[in-house]
């Protein structure tokens, strides 16, 4: 299961992906999340961090390393436990002096999660994509 949204903000592609690659500024940027801090690496591939977000009225902790970056294009990040897989993945083009920005998060659920998550989990995870968009938009745009 997937969420997916594309939009634009008026930052120069190399800020917007500097920023969003960070993983570290999901505390600023994500609505889900409650705490992320890097726990080893550069920044770079295979640059691993500590995330507890919450969802759903849930708290949950999720292990992330970064499996894609190639600066200021692309951008991925897998998040790991027991209930779950989630991958961010970001992709940036350049638009004249702004970026656009299209970003995807893929949810495998394991478990007896993966049964119920279609029909509870997915109109949740619509809803948290619309915020995180504009969050995205309200963080980047309002220290540019």
């Amino acid at each position: 299961m997937h969420v997916e949204r594309t939009f634009t903000v008026s930052r120069s592609i190399e800020d917007v992906f500097d920023y969003l690659s960070d993983f570290e500024n999901t505390n600023n940027w994500d609505p889900g999340t409650v705490q992320t801090t890097r726990t080893s690496g550069d920044g770079g591939l295979g640059t691993t961090y500590d995330n507890t977000s919450e969802f759903m009225g849930r708290k949950t902790e999720l292990k992330y390393e970064t499996i894609g970056f190639d600066r200021p294009t692309f951008f991925s990040a897998r998040g790991k436990n027991k209930t779950a897989t989630a991958t961010d993945s970001l992709t940036f083009t350049r638009d004249g002096d702004r970026t656009q920005i299209h970003y995807r998060a893929d949810f495998q659920f394991h478990g007896l999660v993966r049964f119920i998550a279609p029909l509870v989990v997915k109109p949740k995870l619509d809803s948290l994509a619309d915020e995180t968009v504009e969050q995205i938009k309200t963080v980047l745009e309002s220290s540019s």
